[in-house]
């Protein structure tokens, strides 16, 4: 008996991927436009803050977001008139600049924040139990580490002195 192509696993998880994130991405639009800030933008800000220092080498800002170099110039440009963003030349390298968040981009992650996660806990990490949330977690990165290897991009690079 031959087995039906459609019925692979293998494109009901990528499929079931597609749809998780399609509607998450639906949901959180709403809730950026409510702060002023795009899909891109809160990307941006999260990357920024969670990273030592609050800020990213350009390039590694582009590796870690669906970003070109030139669209994260475009992003961090629009953002820094925006007062959300700064760039600071990078002193080892005169070529390099860091994209740094502002006390103002701060204030609006942090008005944002609540709203955020009370969207990811009602229509995804409350959707699992500790365990199955720890197993989506592995898995996920596993995923990312090898579809998107830049993902982490200079996350851990020491701070250079301001």
């Amino acid at each position: 008996m031959t087995r039906n192509v459609f019925d692979d696993p293998r494109i009901t998880a990528v499929g079931l991927l597609f749809e998780t994130h399609a509607g998450l991405s639906a949901r959180f639009a709403a809730q950026y436009e409510e702060h002023g800030l795009s899909q891109v933008e809160f990307e941006v800000l999260m990357r920024l803050s969670r990273s030592p220092g609050n800020q990213l080498r350009m390039t590694d800002l582009a590796a870690q977001t669906s970003l070109s170099t030139s669209g994260v110039t475009r992003v961090v440009d629009r953002m820094e008139r925006d007062g959300l963003l700064c760039r600071r030349a990078c002193p080892s390298d005169r070529r390099s600049s860091y994209a740094v968040v502002t006390e103002a981009g701060l204030r609006r992650l942090d008005e944002t924040l609540p709203g955020h996660l009370e969207i990811i806990e009602q229509w995804f990490t409350g959707q699992l139990t500790a365990r199955e949330l720890t197993a989506l977690l592995d898995g996920l990165r596993k995923v990312r580490d090898a579809v998107h290897p830049g993902a982490t991009a200079g996350s851990t690079e020491p701070v250079p002195d301001a």
